[in-house]
Order: structure tokens, then C-alpha cells, then sequence
């Protein structure tokens, strides 16, 4: 997860050929009524332990809420990236564990947030096997509930000159649902917890793209082995590629 900003060039995009699962996606899904609005399909602790990719392209089209006292959020996802732990140059886990990256080697289905720079927040939520690390780098969405909450989150913090842009970019999407620190290894297969991913099973599975994930230099940012951003094609939350920032001599 070192790249942060934000990527959806379709000169770079290809359609997507990430595996199918190796068992069914729904296997772990519990439906929970929601109190404030409708059935719930939220997953358990399995459907995370699958590997990033699968995971990956099955968090696109689910959506994230997270309920504050301020109000709720509800952001329906449309990019991510997978990173495969200490496998995968690209990772933070590439190196091994850290104080940062602790999380990472937990349960799958709890968040990983960081600070990147300093500047801002990247969320992630960890997946696949206990001890192997992998993550999932949630980068843009739309939002869908609590449109100006999240507007208004993201106006304190700079610039934001339409709902699409809202959470178009993973720091934008830590902003708008109101995401930081603070929530570093949050259960999201907790039902009645502030942070939940749910999804709705009965829409069509969305067309997915592929491509080299933004900002990942070296190795790990090597398309042609790592085309593990995804996206839901001419989704216009979707955010515009850029490479990794090579610097001059």
C-alpha cells in the first residue's frame, strides 16, 4: 500500500481476470435489518480470509458505512487495490512485521489505517489467513447515504467541487467517512459495530478493469505482474491513474 493517489486510465485498463473464488463469495454473508433501512448482507470473518484478489473484487460494488454521532456514511465502493503481505514488494508487509503493520497479521475483516506522509489517512481492510498479512487498499466510491455529512467533512479539510468527488481517492474516502487513526483494527464483520462492510447480493456483478496500482514503484509497481488495482468500469467515482513519483538527478 504505498501508492496513495488514485488511478482509472483506460489507455492502462484491461478487463479484469482475477480468479474466481475458490468458494462461493456468499457462503459467509449474514443478512441483518438494518434499523435505519434495508436487509443487511454483511460478511462474516471467512469471506475476508479468502486472498486480497478475491476479496478484492468482491469488495467492489459492497459498500462501507460507518455511523458517527455526527450521522452515518454509507460509501458504495468502485476502486480498491489487493497487496499479498510478504509476497508482494508492493505491500507494507514486504519487510516483515511492524508496529504499523500489526494489524495485518491478525483476523481478516478488521481495518488497517495509515498515515501516509503525514498528510492524510489510507484505509484497508485486512484479509486472508491469519499470519499472512494481505490487505485490501480501499480507494474511491460513491457516496450513497449521508451525502452531506460526507460533503461537509471534506470541505473542512480543502477543495470539493462535486459529489463525485466526494470520496474519489482513498485520503478523500478516509475523509468523508470519517476514518483515521482512531480506528486502526476495527472489526468490520461486527453487525452493531460503528464500522460495517455490507454488500447486496442481488444486484448483477459489476464489470471490472484491471490495472497497475497507483504509486507503487519497483517491483510491486510492475503491471504486467501486479495489475491489482481494480475498478468498476466508466464508474465516474473512479480515479485517474498516476505512476510512481521517480525523482530526477
Amino acid at each position: 500500500m504505498r501508492g496513495v493517489d488514485c488511478g482509472g486510465d483506460p489507455r492502462r485498463a484491461r478487463e479484469a481476470t482475477v480468479p474466481d473464488p475458490l468458494r462461493s463469495s456468499t457462503a459467509d454473508l449474514r443478512p441483518v435489518q438494518d434499523p435505519d433501512g434495508p436487509v443487511l448482507d454483511v460478511p462474516a470473518r471467512g469471506w475476508f480470509g479468502r486472498s486480497s484478489l478475491e476479496v478484492a473484487r468482491d469488495l467492489l460494488g459492497s459498500s462501507i458505512t460507518h455511523r458517527t454521532p455526527e450521522g452515518t456514511v454509507t460509501v458504495r465502493l468502485t476502486e480498491v487495490e489487493a497487496y499479498d503481505g510478504e509476497r508482494d514488494p508492493g505491500s507494507h508487509a514486504f519487510r516483515g512485521r511492524s508496529e504499523r503493520n500489526r494489524v495485518m497479521y491478525g483476523e481478516p475483516g478488521h481495518l488497517y489505517v495509515y498515515r501516509h506522509l503525514g498528510l492524510h489517512h489510507c484505509v484497508n481492510v485486512v484479509c486472508g489467513p491469519l499470519g499472512q498479512a494481505s490487505a485490501v487498499l480501499l480507494r474511491a466510491g460513491e457516496v450513497t447515504d449521508g451525502v452531506e455529512l460526507a460533503r461537509a467533512r471534506r470541505l473542512a479539510v480543502g477543495v470539493c467541487d462535486s459529489d463525485r468527488q466526494i470520496a474519489r481517492g482513498p485520503a478523500r474516502l478516509a475523509v468523508a467517512l470519517g476514518l483515521d487513526l482512531d480506528h486502526y483494527g476495527l472489526d468490520v464483520t461486527d453487525v452493531a459495530g460503528d464500522v460495517v462492510v455490507h454488500r447486496d447480493t442481488r444486484t448483477l456483478r459489476p464489470a471490472i478493469a484491471t490495472g497497475p496500482r497507483v504509486g507503487v514503484s519497483g517491483d510491486g509497481g510492475d503491471a504486467s505482474v501486479y495489475p491489482w488495482r481494480l475498478w468498476l468500469t466508466g464508474d465516474p467515482t473512479v480515479s485517474a491513474y498516476r505512476p510512481a513519483y521517480r525523482r530526477t538527478r
